[in-house]
């Protein structure tokens, strides 16, 4: 991790022994991806009503150029308005592609997601999941448990950076959350997964 080389430094390599997870940056962008898929559209694209929802969703000059980065061509999407063309499988998850592409960009440039995540300054809680150990052998385990703490002040920051996609900063971001935690932090660089309450 970008922020702090010498984790994981006591118990050496992390994964050595068959230990399975991901840097707790990763696990931070993923739980990222799960809310905001999680405040979409609930109905899938495959459906009538969804389809409907996100082409609704996609009409605007923005949500024809998403469409159009993913090859939708302006004649195609006509019909598709009119009713006079039903979209394919493949035409199907090219338009739920360009809908989770301008989802995204409008959380975060109408400043929901950071403020959603900030919760007027309370933050959130944020449940840790150590590393699985299932594979390892008994007597290389170390004894780690799951965690919980209450996350504040660094989710501007974290949407930012989520937002340009810059993974060292949020692997920065990840260093700052564990260090909270006790002498043990370093343990936590890496985890099987992170779960946000919101």
């Amino acid at each position: 991790m970008a922020g702090s080389p010498d984790l994981w430094a006591r118990w050496g390599e992390w994964n050595k022994n068959n230990a399975r997870g991901m840097k707790g940056g990763e696990a931070l962008i993923l739980e990222l991806n799960r809310i905001v898929h999680s405040s979409g559209i609930a109905s899938p694209v495959t459906s009538r009503r969804g389809l409907k929802a996100r082409l609704r969703y996609l009409d605007s000059a923005a949500g024809r150029t998403a469409l159009a980065e993913q090859g939708v061509t302006p004649r195609t999407l006509r019909s598709w308005m009119s009713g006079k063309a039903t979209p394919s499988q493949a035409s199907r998850e090219r338009i739920d592609a360009a809908y989770w592409t301008r989802r995204r960009e409008n959380l975060i440039k109408s400043g929901w997601l950071a403020r959603h995540l900030d919760n007027n300054g309370r933050g959130r809680r944020m449940e840790i999941y150590p590393v699985d150990q299932t594979r390892v052998e008994a007597k290389y385990r170390r004894p780690l448990s799951d965690r919980s703490i209450t996350v504040r002040y660094i989710w501007a920051d974290l949407v930012d950076a989520w937002a340009t996609r810059n993974e060292s900063l949020i692997d920065e971001i990840w260093d700052d959350v564990i260090s909270d935690l006790d002498s043990d932090y370093n343990a936590y660089a890496y985890v099987s997964a992170i779960g946000i309450g919101a």
